[in-house]
């Protein structure tokens, strides 16, 4: 109930001492419908936000004093938001609430609150529909897994925790017969260490990759939903003396060295600050015999030697994480070089053999282009979460 005042010397009525004595036990409610700003009588109350669409609970200072409390739960499928207005609330939680969260806000002074979390302390998963929906098992833990092989929408209904795993594009090779190194494969992101986000119930974009075309210096293209995170495209492979192609600088992928002479190569680097990403393969040691194999997500690709042409780096295994067979699942494999004498072998992970395409929806280099211009493999974007 909301607080009282009394004068020395009154006496309280029974149905006024009945009244405090059930707040003990079941706190006044007061159920809001729309953004709403705590006032001084909310103090010792319960504040139920019940709204289908997003809403905020504000904090003012001078209100409210050290060691006063209230609750706050949200009922709706809207979040409801927290938000420190001229008071400070810091939590370890978070100040957003999904459906069904609440929890405690705490004075320790007039214009500072600290905000304790019910249940784990942290955001609980949400709800999202968009892709093609399967129901994997994770350690024991069903998760609703959405696949996108093609731009749409990340749709959440219900805010909270999503998994992300993200594959870019990778990179295309030109017509140049053994002078022609082998694409660069695009990033896997957050295929072994989980990258988890929390998401507002809104739409999304989801961007799926390109492979880089080719016979052109564009490199594979990364992939991403909305603005908060994406993974970059492998490198363009390199086809002619003293080039090393693309140079991508964000792909996880380097470029295959092109025509000869022990010449410059690619080098991808990875979207982690500071963290570099897989090199292509140099070219052999004479013009027009051998060239570089394409850096994988997992793995470098390996240098051209003679007339053999280098191997492809190979991808990251991602099955653990789709709960499957470890090998199951491999994505991210660096395109083969190109041999006079014999050509390499491409990187597990849908990279291309020589002359051959990525494979689609693998992030997969292409292969070394020995009478054609050869595409990197499109990628892949996999959202799942906690049912």
């Amino acid at each position: 109930m909301a607080i009282q005042d009394f004068t020395a010397g009154q006496i309280l009525t029974a149905a006024q001492m009945d009244s405090l004595q059930a707040n003990d036990y079941n706190w006044t409610v007061s159920t809001k419908t729309a953004s709403y700003t705590l006032v001084a009588a909310d103090k010792g109350t319960r504040v139920v936000m019940n709204s289908a669409s997003a809403t905020t609970i504000t904090v003012n200072d001078s209100l409210f004093s050290a060691g006063d409390t209230l609750f706050i739960q949200n009922i709706g499928a809207g979040t409801c938001t927290i938000t420190a207005g001229t008071a400070t609330v810091t939590t370890a939680g978070s100040l957003a609430l999904a459906q069904w969260q609440g929890g405690t806000l705490y004075f320790t002074s007039a214009s500072a609150a600290i905000f304790f979390l019910a249940g784990s302390g942290g955001a609980s998963y949400g709800v999202a529909t968009g892709g093609s929906s399967t129901t994997i098992v994770v350690g024991g833990q069903s998760y609703t897994l959405l696949t996108f092989t093609s731009d749409s929408n990340l749709v959440v209904t219900k805010a909270g925790l999503f998994d992300v795993l993200l594959v870019a594009g990778g990179g295309g090779t030109t017509n140049n017969g053994n002078s022609s190194g082998a694409g660069g494969a695009g990033q896997v992101l957050g295929g072994q260490s989980v990258s988890t986000f929390y998401l507002a119930d809104a739409t999304y974009a989801v961007d799926i990759g390109a492979g880089g075309a080719g016979g052109t210096s564009t490199p594979g293209l990364g992939s991403a939903i909305g603005t908060f995170v994406a993974a970059a495209g492998g490198g363009t492979g390199g086809h002619n003396s003293g080039s090393g192609g693309g140079y991508n600088m964000g792909g996880s992928g380097g470029s295959g060295g092109g025509e000869g002479y022990n010449n410059t190569y690619g080098q991808g680097f990875s979207i982690v600050a500071g963290v570099g990403g897989n090199n292509g393969g140099r070219a052999g040691a004479g013009a027009g015999t051998a060239s570089g194999g394409g850096g994988g997500a997992g793995a470098a690709g390996t240098n051209g030697s003679g007339t053999t042409g280098g191997n492809g780096g190979n991808g990251l295994d991602i099955s653990a994480w789709l709960g499957q067979s470890p090998g199951s699942t491999v994505k991210g494999g660096g395109g083969a070089g190109a041999g006079s004498g014999v050509n390499g072998t491409a990187g597990t992970g849908g990279g291309g053999a020589a002359d051959n395409n990525g494979t689609a929806n693998s992030g997969g280099g292409a292969g070394a282009g020995k009478t054609a211009n050869r595409a990197g493999g499109s990628g892949i974007v996999y959202v799942r979460f906690k049912v």
